[in-house]
């Protein structure tokens, strides 16, 4: 399959809508026929981006996050939008272990995940603006 393929859904920032974005973009990749490392490594990323924009772009309050794919030969491409706080320091919250949130005992590792699981991980954000995680995944290269 070459030609390009996309899909994009918005949704309201509850924590269970978390689960419906990891199943939506496993659902989206099925025919690309991913292996089930490739399949988690992906729903993972998206599950972290996704709680970033709940739990840190919105806080305490309910906004929309916007996700989107495209997919080309066995390439994905995901974005996820939210119009939420933004990031002060995008190099700091990219740092292991880092978090704005330390009484929710959060890991601060989301970014770290999403830069394991995916081939390319680029972050836009600016304070009152919100946050773009884009993300870049090549599927069915051996990884070693």
């Amino acid at each position: 399959m070459n030609r390009r393929n996309e899909m994009s859904i918005r949704f309201d920032s509850y924590s269970t809508n978390e689960g419906f974005a990891r199943v939506a973009v496993a659902a989206f990749l099925a025919d690309l026929d991913p292996t089930l490392d490739e399949l988690a490594d992906v729903k993972t990323a998206v599950s972290e981006a996704v709680t970033n924009s709940i739990i840190h772009g919105y806080e305490n309050r309910i906004g929309k996050i916007y996700l989107s794919c495209a997919k080309e030969s066995q390439r994905i491409r995901i974005e996820i939008v939210d119009y939420g706080k933004g990031i002060e320091d995008v190099a700091k919250a990219k740092e292991p272990f880092y978090t704005t949130r330390p009484e929710l005992e959060r890991s601060g590792m989301g970014f770290a995940f999403m830069e394991a699981f995916m081939d390319n991980v680029e972050v836009d954000s600016a304070p009152g603006q919100g946050t773009t995680v884009r993300m870049v995944k090549q599927l069915g290269i051996e990884r070693i």
